[in-house]
């Protein structure tokens, strides 16, 4: 028997030492947010952990990780200054007052055998148009949801249309648009975090990747989710379905809209803020001016009392507090696993098991965006995780620049459509389930999941191979 004191805990468990750290930092990461564990400690976790594994004294994996810390805390600030806009703009009313100019319109309609389809096709396009200028135009994220949402379930009922679909268009909405058109949450992805988090992780592959490369690199995966979308529409739900209509259920033809008051100058001081926040942010390529642009114009136009500024301003960055920490820390994740070093080992051996073959290689970053994304569920926040692995394995492998942004832009995205703690799936339920006939994993994650994941893969994995 061998003597206890030569026994020791290290020794024990001395091969985890020969692990790539940052492998088992993501592995450690991804099965600690799948668990429900904090997104936030999560990523403050793992990567102390990969630090330590990659044998970093505790003291220079602390300096690391709050210098990174540091690298996110302006974007996180442009999302909050964005919340802090959509909150004074919910606040204006004017939301409600476009749901409610939409809800008479349809349920205006005489509701036939005739003119099901149509009110079906108008109702779809109304929702996949409130989602798009949520994100872009009218930056109010999914807080339009719960306004439009629960006074349409009725008309829902009658027309017994099924809410799966509803669920894939909104989803559809929130996500497709921010992926591929650059302006407000969009500037931010493809802009703010894919491109600059690209350009500095390619800095020793003399790579150039630009703004139009982006564009042109998120088209093809875009389509993809186009496609899901269609096949949703035409085939996978196009029958009707069956829903209790009961007490719970919101009848549209019963409602009583409490509809803000506005003077034609506040209504004009909207329309200034809302255009001058767009054209700010595409003249100065600065999301954080145009927000704080129009949250002072929202400001001087009484849509809220002068002295609400502090509670208003301060709501909305608490709407958006969650996402800024986790893109903080996600900052902070990527700056600890660029100081191992074991990211270069990792690419090595990823070369010897892929060799030259780049289709495979495209797949398997794909397929691994897709896990790290539905553990964090934030594409947001998994573009300086992957973008760091990603970079090294696809510029050996001699992809070109633009293929390089469709495969992290896609990778990223991938996940965020049937992440269980996604806003893009949590949002949708939040609405559709306000009469309890809505299950959020079987109605709202699995039809996303099943129609824009798989689609993404496929056209993502395309526009690797073909640009």
């Amino acid at each position: 028997m061998s003597n206890s004191s030569d026994f020791s805990w290290f020794n024990a468990f001395s091969w985890i030492y020969e692990l790539n750290s940052v492998l088992i930092a993501i592995i450690v990461m991804v099965i600690l947010s799948l668990s429900r564990v904090s997104v936030v400690f999560s990523l403050l976790f793992s990567a102390i952990i990969g630090g330590l594994i990659a044998k970093m004294p505790i003291s220079k994996v602390v300096e690391v990780l709050t210098e990174g810390l540091g690298g996110g805390a302006t974007l996180a600030l442009s999302y909050a200054i964005l919340g802090a806009f959509a909150v004074a703009l919910s606040r204006s009313g004017i939301a409600d007052i476009l749901a409610y100019y939409a809800i008479k319109q349809l349920t205006g309609k005489s509701v036939s055998a005739k003119s099901v389809s149509y009110v079906n096709f108008m109702l779809i396009a109304l929702l996949l148009t409130a989602a798009f200028l949520s994100q872009n135009i009218i930056p109010v994220h999914i807080a339009f949801i719960p306004i439009l949402i629960p006074p349409l379930l009725g008309l829902m009922n009658t027309l017994k249309l099924d809410r799966r679909l509803v669920a894939c268009t909104l989803t559809f909405g929130l996500v497709a648009t921010y992926m591929f058109v650059p302006i407000g949450f969009g500037e931010i992805f493809m802009y703010e975090l894919l491109l600059k988090n690209l350009q500095e992780a390619s800095k020793n592959y003399q790579m150039t990747m630009d703004r139009e490369m982006v564009v042109t690199a998120m088209a093809i995966p875009f389509l993809g989710m186009f496609v899901g979308l269609l096949i949703a529409y035409f085939f996978s739900y196009k029958k009707p379905r069956e829903y209790a209509i009961n007490a719970r259920a919101t009848d549209t033809k019963q409602a009583n809209y409490a509809l803000p008051k506005l003077k034609m100058t506040q209504v004009i001081l909207i329309l200034v803020a809302l255009v001058g926040t767009v054209s700010m942010q595409l003249k100065y390529d600065s999301l954080m001016l145009g927000g704080l642009f129009g949250f002072a114009v929202l400001s001087l136009s009484g849509v809220f009392k002068w002295n609400e500024q502090d509670n208003v301003f301060m709501e909305g960055m608490r709407m958006m507090a969650q996402v800024g920490f986790i893109m903080i820390s996600a900052a902070g994740f990527a700056a600890v696993m660029k100081a191992t070093g074991d990211v270069e080992s990792m690419v090595t051996t990823s070369m010897e098991v892929i060799g030259d073959r780049k289709g495979l290689a495209a797949l398997v970053m794909l397929l691994v965006g897709l896990f790290i994304t539905m553990g964090i569920g934030s594409s947001f926040s998994t573009i300086p995780i992957i973008t760091v692995i990603f970079v090294p394995i696809a510029a050996q492998l001699g992809f070109s620049p633009t293929a390089i942004v469709a495969i992290v832009g896609t990778a990223a995205v991938l996940g965020d459509a049937g992440s269980p703690a996604s806003d893009s799936t949590l949002g949708p339920t939040a609405g559709l389930n306000t009469d309890g006939q809505h299950n959020h994993i079987w109605d709202s994650v699995v039809p996303t999941f099943i129609h824009y994941n798989i689609p993404l893969i496929i056209f993502g994995w395309i526009a690797a191979m073909i640009l």
